[in-house]
């Protein structure tokens, strides 16, 4: 019983999960739909990342309006976290109770901060997060320190932090994930230049593949197939137990068998798998008794400003502090606004790629040089009707915003912060894959398709993210979250990873 354990997907979710099971010995198989992103000189370009997609799926998805698009959604070892920026956040305390927003309600989860305290200090150090305990006003306490002492404000960055701590807000040293050790391979100087949105070709990114799934791959009993797409999950007669997984690999249909499964394909493709899984016991998609699977989707109301600082930005990497003065109902306002954060220094190529226009009196080289990158967050609500549905195949993504009045606010907050300054004259929102302006083709933050629950008749899993309807089948990635919060999911995500590859440890695979 329970030899073979199968593990969907090597994003910050089932990567975590093969390295804390890859001790216990059982047969461990990692699916993953592509392969390794290649190590070339592109993975910095800005023309061939940002302009020309070349990293991106190149399959395309439906709106609600049955309009198709191109996700900004990567399939290669590692997930989405080979290009993220390695913002590794917990969520506040409060995010784990019910809050009122000026959307609507934020709903309490099933488990609370506390639950997860121990898991989130596992996944910091596992991660290589850097930081500073307590800077951060709305940080929940934690005696322990961040594993790694906080990335330094570069001179025209420090610059911008007084004069914001000057009109009166809080700034913090922001939490990144990043491996300063020397790589075996060399062990030249390391400067953090190319980092949001890039594949980090010098490998010092705290992503999930080098994390994580390269220390389980080190254990003779895990094994991994790339090119591996996962078609379906199929189940025993009785229709409690997943049996096997379909999966197609190069050309080829055929079926592995499982003892145990966990699905961490990434929140819409998890919810793509379950629906397409649809069986005689499972009429609406497996472990969906509920008709919860897919539904509740949020991905937060993200918008990336540049600000054109008046004198030249020289900043090699500017994402080293934050803002949460107007995380929680404070400063006069009745409800949260949200989160803000600094973004990778942008050049020229990546601004012509997220805007239209240029700017009055700029060149795209000269924004470039003046450009101070911030990046906003606000809670999305959940909504049934915000759901993931799966069409002839094609996967369909059915959202319409909600609770923008405080992301608004939070816009018009930084802007006037930064006008205070005297320092900044143009403000300008880039579109495209980092914000809202594109909607639904960001994909970066999805969660919610599979909410965690204590009731079967309202929720997918319970809270060691066991499906309800199914005994073998665990889903652990993005897709558990009952709500969103303002901050970024991943590294909530690997210490409920950590957390379920406890639980099962202990009261599962013993």
């Amino acid at each position: 019983m329970n030899d073979t354990i199968i593990i969907i997907g090597t994003g910050a979710g089932g990567s975590t999960m093969a390295y804390k099971l890859a001790d216990t010995g059982k047969k461990i198989i990692i699916l993953e739909r592509g392969d390794y992103v290649p190590l070339e000189k592109e993975n910095w370009d800005s023309v061939e990342v940002f302009q020309k997609n070349r990293y991106t799926a190149s399959e395309k998805w439906l709106d609600k309006h049955g309009k198709s698009f191109r996700p900004g959604i990567h399939y290669n070892v590692g997930g989405n976290t080979k290009f993220y920026g390695a913002a590794l956040f917990r969520l506040r305390e409060e995010d784990f109770k019910e809050i009122k927003h000026y959307g609507g309600i934020s709903p309490a989860w099933p488990i609370q901060y506390e639950d997860l305290k121990d898991y989130y200090l596992e996944a910091e150090t596992l991660y290589n997060v850097h930081g500073k305990r307590g800077s951060d006003p709305t940080e929940p306490f934690d005696e322990a320190p961040y594993p790694n002492p906080p990335l330094p404000h570069e001179p025209r960055i420090q610059e911008i932090v007084d004069e914001l701590a000057d009109y009166g807000l809080h700034p913090f040293n922001l939490p990144v994930g990043v491996n300063f050790y020397p790589h075996k391979a060399g062990n030249a100087p390391y400067v953090l230049n190319r980092f949001d949105g890039f594949p980090d070709i010098s490998e010092r990114k705290g992503d999930a593949h080098f994390c994580a799934l390269s220390k389980a791959l080190e254990h003779p009993n895990v094994e991994m197939m790339t090119n591996t797409k996962v078609l379906k999950l199929i189940t025993n007669d009785p229709g409690n137990r997943v049996s096997g997984v379909v999966i197609e690999q190069e050309g080829e249909i055929r079926t592995l068998k499982a003892d145990l499964v966990v699905l961490s394909a990434g929140a819409i493709n998890s919810a793509a798998i379950l629906l397409e899984s649809k069986n005689e016991q499972f009429p609406n998609g497996l472990a969906n008794h509920s008709d919860q699977v897919g539904r509740n989707y949020m991905f937060h109301q993200n918008t990336a400003l540049i600000a054109l600082y008046e004198e030249p930005n020289h900043t090699k990497f500017g994402k080293t502090f934050g803002i949460n003065d107007f995380y929680h109902a404070n400063r006069g306002y009745e409800y949260p606004l949200g989160h803000i954060q600094m973004l990778g220094k942008s050049d020229k190529d990546q601004i012509k790629a997220d805007s239209p226009v240029e700017a009055p009196g700029f060149t795209f080289e000269l924004m470039a040089q003046h450009a101070v990158d911030f990046w906003l967050t606000s809670e999305d609500l959940p909504d049934p009707e915000n759901r993931v549905t799966v069409e002839n195949g094609q996967i369909r993504i059915s959202y319409s915003e909600n609770n923008q009045k405080g992301h608004e606010l939070l816009k018009a907050e930084l802007i006037k912060a930064l006008k205070a300054s005297g320092k900044f004259k143009s403000f300008f929102f880039k579109g495209f894959y980092f914000s809202k302006g594109m909607g639904i083709a960001a994909t970066a933050h999805q969660n919610g398709t599979t909410r965690m629950g204590t009731d079967p008749r309202t929720s997918v899993v319970d809270s060691n993210c066991k499906a309800h309807d199914l005994e073998n089948l665990y889903i652990v990635d993005g897709g558990f979250f009952v709500s969103s919060g303002a901050v970024n999911p991943a590294l909530t995500i690997v210490a409920m990873a950590l957390r379920v590859g406890d639980h099962l440890k202990k009261e599962v695979l013993k």
